[in-house]
């Protein structure tokens, strides 16, 4: 089975090694520990796949607790369904929060288009009255 340094992952993945730490913090990553006093880090391919699994996660805008709670459920293979279940509530969840940004968002540029309209029209008035 093959294993990975930190440094591989990093450079795989485009990340640093504080970033891999980091969910090794979190308990994303569980890598096993060689050399003196266990100071290398050599990650399973397992790891590597929650890596890219929780890289994913983060593209989809999903926190690093509910990409830990996903990944952790797809680790356990006893119940799919359920596993297949809280996915879905998971990314209803986000979707919900997205679009309400996106109304959000809309509404501020249409406040913009209306500011930057009146600008204009004033900016016409006075460039007329100076005529």
């Amino acid at each position: 089975m093959p294993t990975y340094t930190i440094s591989d992952l990093a450079r795989e993945f485009d990340l640093t090694t504080r970033a891999i730490r980091f969910y090794e913090d979190l308990g994303l990553l569980q890598p096993d520990r060689a050399g003196p006093g266990g100071r290398n880090r050599v990650y399973s391919a397992r790891d590597r796949t929650r890596l890219k699994l929780t890289l994913r996660a983060k593209r989809l805008g999903l926190s690093l607790t509910e990409a830990k709670e996903i990944i952790d459920l797809y680790d356990c293979p006893r119940d799919t369904g359920a596993q297949l279940c809280r996915f879905l509530e998971v990314l209803a969840a986000h979707r919900k929060q997205l679009e309400s940004q996106m109304v959000d968002l809309q509404a501020n540029l249409d406040e913009i288009c209306e500011h930057e309209r009146e600008a204009r029209d004033l900016l016409a008035q006075l460039e007329s009255s100076k005529s």
